[in-house]
């Protein structure tokens, strides 16, 4: 009643005394109502506004009593006061709608709660038939129509609820759907009829009023069109994007197929026909989406994933791209001179150190990089001016900088949804890899990132800002990563190749840079030599510091080529990709090292020991110019490579075989560049095989067959650095193997100990005398390191020293040598058995070479070395020691044979010895071999070439030792080679009869043996004949065994022998048919066998057999030539003297059976022997004077051999 008096002050009494009735909830439902109705009253008579506003706000919010009717003429009211003429009143009706509004949907969220045990919430998913409102409760029903007829009147429909309205702006009726929208997401996802409204009011509402904007197309004024265009408004058009982002944000899983709608519809506000306000506020709404992750995944799964469905995802990721060319590409709005001055104020003061304004500059158009927001974090600008009714003004750069976040938090939320993922399928099932998330996150990335990775190779190259290019390569990075981690290899490779091709200068491009991307730069040309090639080179370059000047790696010369700051940024980021991700690079692994070689040879690193990468020196490399900045990053830098190759040892076996392949192939490529030219080669990719292999010596099998096969290849190239580089990777390889502590160790593991040192041996097949020279270099080491641990490794290693060619000069068997003197002084006694014979045949095999005579005669004492070492091991006559022997033997039976006479005499002397002193050792069956393979095939091979060597006198040289006139020809030379062989075998028949009479075929080799002396006693040297005749006196010093009936009562007397034999004792008859001696005793003492006794008729025909030979010999050197001529050979003295001085101990053997023929044979000879003329030469020391009555040497020899004949005969 107070209030209806209509004056003001009593009316406020009132308000105020309602007011606090209604505070202490004491109003009714139906007082409520009268209340209501009389506030309209004040309302419509224009009474006291504000406190009616306040009014109403307090009744709604202390109680619940107001519904249905009552509740809807307030909020009418409220509305009405709102579009008063008053702006005091109307802000603070509009503050009144908006609390009023909140307070009805949180009055149906309490009464959800109050009901939530009764009738729990269910969500709601997909499609929905709409349910009848009588189904509501009270203040959900009240929600309900509230929401419905602000759905109509943003329409400009009439409300069905809310009546009495007779005013309503668009743009409040927008910001109150947004308000309930984001502030009350529950209520339309647990109730059927409120998201009834959503699909069927909402989003066909927010489709029709984006309409204009739809179809407006700037610049179309004079299109042929019927009807005008209507203009996008700025107002409505920011608060439906507000709207689309709410839908998108909350109720993305009601609204499928809309969200399609909307997403299509903000991609179409971002060309280039659309206002640059509307261009604004929709890449501010997409970066809204581009900060959730879950979205993005929704998107993928919801449309990408589709078979026939809209590639969302993508469109946004490629119209971003077209966005960001297209600012490029069309003209500034504001002042063009302007735009200019900001451009040049960028650059203004580069020489005098002022910073560079943050901008990309592409094509000559230069936009500034504003600071708009933290990544991760969409604050927008023009979304929130809601109190704006004309399009602002953007200012340059603002478009740009929010697309450009849009692209980096679209990278962040793809790897933080994707990692999330791939964390929860490796936890709960780490066998499965190709779940749904990994399969979400394929189809998401392979439709996507080429087209992000030409985004962001034009952002890289056109940033002149530097925290700007540091976070576009941390998201190429990331992409890069995480395509890896998805075996997306295409996408993996084109991010990689972004940062490969900002990490080189702008002129500056690789084949195998451009075979990555050949089908998106079609346009482009390439080479590998860095040629000045098309591509895209932004004038921004120019505004980089430039830190280093070098040359490109090329086959044939270039000119320099500038490293920017910006090229050593990506070059961090592309060490920093290989070293942290290097797992999931693959084949990748490629670009990324192809990319580092070419980097570190404009820089100067070159190679030193283990492989890292050190500051070449400046006379190196003239035309490197290296700035102090980049100066004191090339240590960082080195060290950075150091460990990226060191962190391989982190890698699973197959990303390492990867990084093995990749560095072969970058070194084949070297290798090709280095052929025919006289450039230093790249030795980047061999100097880190060797790093890489150092540090993965605990895994070294799986590598080692491609490491050290490549390795060997580069030590056959023709570039001598490049092959010393390579030698010297492939020893240290070996070296480090072999040191390193493996398990189980070498010594357990025969075969990883041949693997690894079977590189070495294979290095013996290159003719390169450098690498030959590593190669023992590196054998000496291990000998001086691991020699006492080689065990079966030594026939390899022994192998090795062996495989040195007589024509591969003097260093290198020097060298070889000097192992092998090693090996036999420090290692024999403890090598293995099996690998002595190997060691006979390497040091034999140095005896024969030519090069150096004294390594020759040290061969053959190591060769009687090594028979001292093996008679040190325990006493076993078995046949591998018989073998060793035999090869010892055939050793130094070809060293008996060698064209240099030192080296024949020392070798002959050296192998008779040697079976003087020890052939009791040998078995039976091994002495005849020793007799036939080795002894009979030696005196053939030096019968003939003393009978075929030249008899031209050898001129000593000038400063060479004078020759002795009896060693001044070949002939003579080789003479006494033959001489000495005889002897030693004559010796050894001699001394080792009781051993070699039980071969089967003794008298066999009796026969050759005496047909070798017959030869030599017959030869035109007197001095070879000579010393035949000595050996054949020396076979005959072996007395015949005689029978007890036989003996004489008196003792035979002595037969004197002056010349050769000396004296023959008598008491020697009766002796056995064994001599001893100290090894015969040795034997007889380590041995079972019993001295052996053989048959006496076998015995006498070797001795006729020796008769026969002295026969012969006589008759043939005794007799008259047939014809006489200045070159007719007269036997010496000397000979006939020792040749009749044989008679008288031949003949004690065969006296029993001498017949009168042979009596005749004898005679003749005899009576030759004396008619043999003395040489004038000879004469003045045989004949006697005429005073003296003296007989010669030969003449008393005559008459001994006759005085024995002649006392048989009396005896007889």
């Amino acid at each position: 009643m107070g209030c209806g008096t209509k004056e003001p002050k009593v009316t406020q009494l009132c308000l105020a005394a309602i007011q606090r009735l209604m505070s202490h909830e004491v109003v009714s439902e139906a007082a409520a109502g009268n209340i209501i109705n009389m506030l309209w009253q004040l309302m419509e008579n224009s009474l006291e506004e504000l406190k009616l506003l306040q009014t109403v706000l307090v009744l709604l919010t202390t109680n619940t009593v107001v519904h249905d009717e009552a509740l809807s003429k307030a909020i009418v009211l409220c509305f009405r006061l709102h579009f008063t003429k008053d702006n005091i009143t109307n802000n603070t009706a509009a503050a009144t709608v908006r609390q009023v509004v909140t307070v009805v949907f949180e009055r149906m969220v309490a009464e959800d709660d109050r009901h939530r045990d009764i009738d729990p919430p269910v969500l709601i998913q997909g499609n929905s038939n709409r349910r009848s409102v009588s189904t509501l409760r009270p203040c959900a029903k009240d929600a309900y129509m509230l929401f419905q007829d602000l759905c109509q009147l943003v329409n400009a429909d009439a409300p069905y609820w809310l009546v009495g309205m007779t005013e309503m702006t668009r743009t409040f009726g927008l910001e109150l759907l947004e308000s309930v929208l984001n502030d009350f997401p529950q209520v339309f996802l647990q109730h059927q009829e409120f998201s009834f409204l959503l699909k069927e009011r909402v989003c066909p509402l927010v489709i029709k009023l984006f309409s204009p904007n739809i179809k407006f197309r700037q610049g179309s004024g004079t299109s042929s069109s019927p009807a005008p265009v209507e203009k996008p408004y700025f107002p409505i058009c920011m608060r439906l994007l507000r709207v689309v982002s709410v839908l998108i944000k909350q109720f993305y899983s009601l609204l499928v197929t809309e969200c399609e709608i909307f997403l299509s519809l903000l991609v179409k506000f971002l060309d280039a026909d659309k206002p640059q306000w509307l261009r604004a506020v929709a890449v501010e709404s997409i970066h809204r989406l581009c900060v959730q992750p879950r979205l993005l995944r929704s998107f993928c799964q919801s449309y990408d994933m589709k078979q026939h469905s809209t590639k969302v995802f993508r469109d946004i990721v490629n119209a971003l791209g077209s966005f960001i060319q297209s600012l490029f590409l069309v003209p500034p709005t504001g002042n063009p001179a302007a735009a200019n001055q900001a451009a040049n104020s960028g650059v203004v003061g580069i020489g005098a150190g002022v910073t560079l304004l943050p901008a990309f500059e592409y094509r000559g158009a230069w936009i500034p990089i504003l600071t708009i927001t933290v990544q991760g974090s969409a604050k927008a600008t023009y979304l929130e001016m809601l109190d704006k009714v004309e399009p602002p003004t953007i200012p340059e750069g603002y478009a740009m900088s929010v697309a450009f976040h849009c692209l980096l938090d679209l990278v962040r939320g793809i790897t933080t949804m994707i990692e999330g993922e791939l964390g929860e399928v490796e936890t709960e099932c780490p066998t499965v890899t190709e779940g749904a998330s990994s399969q979400s996150s394929e189809r998401r990335d392979e439709q996507s990132e080429s087209d992000h990775m030409d985004q962001e190779t034009e952002r890289l190259s056109s940033s002149t800002d530097e925290a700007a290019t540091e976070n576009i390569l941390k998201a190429e990075l990331t992409m890069a990563a995480l395509c890896g981690r998805l075996g997306l290899v295409t996408s993996r490779d084109a991010f990689i190749t972004a940062i490969c091709k900002g990490s080189l200068p702008p002129h500056y491009a690789l084949t195998v840079l451009n075979a990555t991307t050949a089908a998106t730069l079609s346009n482009k040309s390439y080479s590998i030599q860095g040629q000045s090639v098309m591509m895209i080179s932004p004038s921004s370059e120019s505004h980089q510091q430039v830190v280093a000047v070098g040359q490109p790696l090329a086959v044939q010369p270039q000119g320099t080529v500038m490293l920017t700051s910006k090229n050593i940024q990506c070059m961090r980021t592309l060490l920093n990709l290989a070293h942290c991700h290097g797992a999931v690079l693959g084949t990748s692994w490629q670009l990324v090292l192809a990319t580092l070689q070419h980097l570190v040879w404009i820089l100067g690193l070159k190679p030193s020991s283990g492989g890292a990468l050190k500051p070449g020196r400046a006379v190196e490399g003239p035309s490197t110019v290296l700035t102090t900045a980049v100066m004191t990053d090339l240590p960082v830098i080195s060290n950075i490579l150091s460990r990226l190759f060191e962190s391989s040892q982190y890698l699973d076996d197959v990303s390492l075989h990867h990084l093995i392949n990749a560095l072969c192939s970058l070194s084949l490529e070297a290798m090709d560049m280095a052929y025919g030219n006289n450039k230093e080669p790249s030795l980047f990719a061999v100097a880190k095989l060797l790093e890489t292999g150092l540090v993965n010596m605990h895994r070294i099998e799986i590598l080692w067959r491609p490491l050290t096969g490549h390795l060997l290849e580069v030590c056959q190239h023709p570039n001598s650095r490049m092959r010393e580089w390579g030698a010297e990777a492939l020893t240290s390889l070996i070296k480090a193997g072999l040191t390193f502590n493996h398990e189980p160790p070498l010594s357990q593991n025969q075969r990883l100990q041949l693997l690894l040192l079977n590189p070495l041996k294979e290095m013996s097949n290159i003719n390169h005398p450098d690498i030959r020279l590593k190669q023992l270099e590196c054998v000496l080491q291990i000998l001086q390191s691991q020699g006492d641990s080689l065990g079966p490794g030594w026939p390899l290693v022994l192998g090795v020293m062996g495989a040195i060619r007589n024509d591969q000069g003097e260093s290198l068997i020097r060298t070889a040598f000097q192992c092998l003197q090693l090996v036999v002084t420090d290692f024999l006694p403890t090598m293995p058995c099996s690998c002595l014979q190997i060691v006979v045949d390497v040091a034999g095999s140095f005896g024969l070479h030519n090069q150096e005579l004294n390594i020759s005669l040290t061969s053959i004492g190591l060769l009687a070395e090594e028979k001292g070492v093996s008679l040190n091991r325990p006493f076993h006559p078995a046949p591998p020691f018989d073998c060793l022997w035999l090869c010892l033997y055939a050793k130094l039976g070809e060293l008996c044979v060698d064209p240099r006479p030192a080296v024949r005499k020392s070798a002959g002397q050296t192998l008779f010895s040697t079976i003087g002193a020890h052939g009791t050792l040998l078995q039976h069956a091994t002495w005849h071999t020793v007799i036939w393979k080795v002894l009979f095939h030696l005196l053939d091979r030096v019968r003939e070439s003393s009978t075929t060597a030249d008899k031209e006198k050898i001129e000593s040289g000038g400063g060479n030792i004078l020759i002795h006139h009896s060693r001044d020809t070949a002939e003579k030379q080789w003479a006494e080679t033959w001489v000495l062989t005889l002897a030693g075998v004559a010796r050894i028949f001699n001394t080792r009869r009781y051993l070699l009479q039980p071969l089967g075929d003794f008298s066999r080799a009796w026969d050759v043996l005496l047909d070798h002396i017959q030869s030599a006693a017959l030869s035109k040297n007197n001095e070879v004949s000579l010393a035949a005749l000595k050996s054949f006196q020396e076979i005959l010093q072996i007395v015949s065994p005689a029978r007890d009936s036989e003996k004489p009562e008196t003792p035979v007397g002595t037969v004197p022998v002056p010349v050769l034999i000396g004296n023959i004792s008598g008491q020697g008859l009766s002796r056995p048919f064994v001599r001893t001696d100290s090894i015969g005793e040795k034997l007889g003492r380590c041995s079972s066998e019993p001295p052996v006794v053989t048959d006496e008729a076998e015995d006498l025909k070797l001795w006729w057999a020796a008769w026969n030979t002295w026969h012969r010999t006589g008759s043939e050197s005794t007799e008259p030539p047939s014809t006489f001529d200045e070159l007719t050979f007269i036997p010496s003295q000397p000979f006939l003297t020792a040749l009749i001085q044989i008679f008288p101990a031949l003949y004690q053997h065969i006296k029993a059976g001498f017949s009168m023929a042979d009596l005749q044979k004898l005679g003749v000879i005899l009576h030759s022997a004396v008619s043999v003329p003395i040489s004038s030469d000879a004469s003045p020391f045989i004949l006697p004077s005429y005073t003296e009555a003296v007989l010669t040497s030969l003449q008393e020899a005559v008459l001994t051999a006759l005085d024995v004949l002649q006392k048989v005969s009396v005896t007889e």
